[in-house]
């Protein structure tokens, strides 16, 4: 192996190590548990393939993820993919890490018993997320959760600055348009924000 290959191989390597949990939880959000891990075996497989060409004219977290982010998408959309297997995650999974807000409904949880008030809040919350369109579901999850900027948002995409703040703010209206619909959200006598379904109702969504 000669040292040029050899370099190589340590560079993918301290990628690997640096962004593989990273990418796993970002692709669990986007496609499910049981299709995640797989997909970031793909991921990283696309990542060496490409690293001798990739030209540093982007940050190199933002050109992962754009790799992540179109393999999802692809799989999203594949003939044979379950639409079961994207809604099979708890919206907990959605959650990591935030303390006292729910991103989604942009409602303020007190500390106290936050995790049961994630459990009752499940069942309502995870439908309207998943229902989301795709590439809406996409850059929520960038913004909310990943805390990419704009900017990185329009490059991972592919689309513009403009195009991606559009994007964002109509992915967002459609959420609290659903939320609405779907969800119920009271304090209870504790002052604890909760969630009933309401009644079903077909939700259409117009992009």
């Amino acid at each position: 192996m000669s040292g040029g290959e050899t370099a190589s191989k340590h560079v993918f390597q301290d990628i690997y190590i640096t962004y593989h949990e990273r990418i796993r939880r970002y692709l669990t959000r986007l496609v499910g548990e049981s299709d995640a891990e797989d997909l970031t075996q793909e991921v990283f497989i696309k990542v060496d393939g490409a690293l001798r060409d990739f030209r540093r004219e982007s940050q190199l977290s933002t050109w992962i993820y754009r790799i992540a982010t179109n393999t999802a998408l692809d799989r999203l959309r594949s003939p044979d993919f379950s639409r079961a297997n994207k809604a099979s995650h708890s919206i907990a999974d959605y959650e990591t890490d935030i303390e006292d807000k729910n991103v989604w409904s942009d409602m303020t949880n007190p500390l106290p018993d936050q995790q049961l008030i994630r459990k009752q809040m499940n069942d309502c919350i995870r439908e309207v997320v998943d229902g989301l369109p795709d590439d809406y579901r996409a850059v929520l999850i960038m913004s909310e959760l990943e805390g990419l900027t704009n900017s990185e948002i329009a490059e991972v995409s592919g689309i513009s600055l403009d195009t991606a703040k559009i994007r964002l703010h109509r992915a967002r209206k459609k959420l609290r348009e659903a939320l609405e619909t779907k969800c119920n959200f009271y304090h209870d006598e504790r002052n604890e924000l909760s969630c009933d379904r309401k009644p079903a109702v077909p939700i259409f969504f117009r992009i």
